[in-house]
């Protein structure tokens, strides 16, 4: 074979070798090609859900939930009355059904009682069947006794979704609740350690979390009132804390930096170069 038509061969083949592989790499680099984003969490009206609530002046919301207790609820009432306080009672349903009494006295004395579901589930991972199940039948219960159905819910364990949120908003016209001071109560710690927390970390506007389930909580509620209401401290159920929203004082916007006129960077003399010295100098002498 002439050399000439070898050579003229293998520039053929490289040519079409090419051809093939521009398209694949045109394809690779294409704007249009489909990627996928990460699925962002519908958002949320935010009168929907409170954790903490601006409010002008130094008021509070005492929140207690998992009750009420036969044995330490009537305490904490009792606490309650002496210091002229009213709490949010998040009840569990089954509690509520068993301790009607205690249900009715949290809101003849004028503290406001609330949905905490029926058996502490975690609502996040149920279905909406199951969730309407879990506040229905606790809403019954609470109607039964105090006459009327609530107007706040609390998710056990704060778990709850974004569009969970807002069907049981839509259907049941619930406000989620969370917080904003979490003792920690539920494991025990000690009643000194539950006042100090609470106190420590309470603001204007913060709803506090605790257990009417637990000793511990009780005992320390004596502290607590005492030492937040020395702080100069308000309180409120969450509804009246929630009617006293104000909305947030807008971010300062930063103040620009003075601009130096271009006439006058061109006025202004170099500078010097700086002059050596070769002995050093009477700091750095010993």
């Amino acid at each position: 074979m002439p050399k000439s038509i070898f050579l003229l061969r293998i520039v053929v083949f490289c040519l079409a070798g090419s051809l093939t592989i521009l398209p694949s790499l045109a394809d690779a680099a294409s704007p249009t090609s489909p990627t996928k984003k990460p699925k962002s969490e519908e958002p949320v009206d935010p009168s929907i859900t409170f954790d903490w609530i601006h409010v002008d002046g130094p008021y509070i919301a005492m929140t207690f939930d998992d009750g009420p207790s036969a044995k330490l609820t009537p305490k904490l009432l009792d606490l309650l009355a002496a210091h002229h306080i009213k709490a949010t009672f998040f009840l569990i349903g089954e509690n509520a059904a068993e301790n009607q009494e205690i249900v009715a006295r949290e809101a003849r004395e004028g503290h406001e009682v609330a949905n905490h579901s029926w058996s502490h589930p975690n609502l996040a991972k149920m279905s909406e069947d199951g969730i309407r199940a879990q506040l229905r039948r606790t809403d019954d219960a609470i109607k039964s006794a105090i006459g009327r159905s609530p107007t706040l819910m609390r998710p056990p364990y704060g778990s709850i979704t974004a569009h969970q949120k807002k069907w049981i908003n839509n259907e049941f016209g619930y406000k989620v609740v969370l917080w904003d001071v979490d003792p920690l109560d539920w494991r025990r710690p000690g009643s000194a350690v539950v006042c100090n927390r609470i106190v420590k970390n309470t603001r204007a506007g913060s709803i506090i979390l605790a257990h009417d389930i637990h000793p511990g909580t009780i005992e320390a509620m004596p502290c607590v009132f005492k030492e937040l209401e020395e702080k100069g401290f308000k309180f409120a159920t969450v509804s009246e804390l929630i009617a006293m929203q104000t909305p947030l004082p807008p971010k300062p916007s930063p103040s620009p930096k003075p601009s130096v006129s271009p006439s006058l960077k061109s006025a202004a003399p170099p500078k010097a170069p700086p002059v050596r010295s070769t002995s050093p100098s009477p700091a750095t002498q010993n």
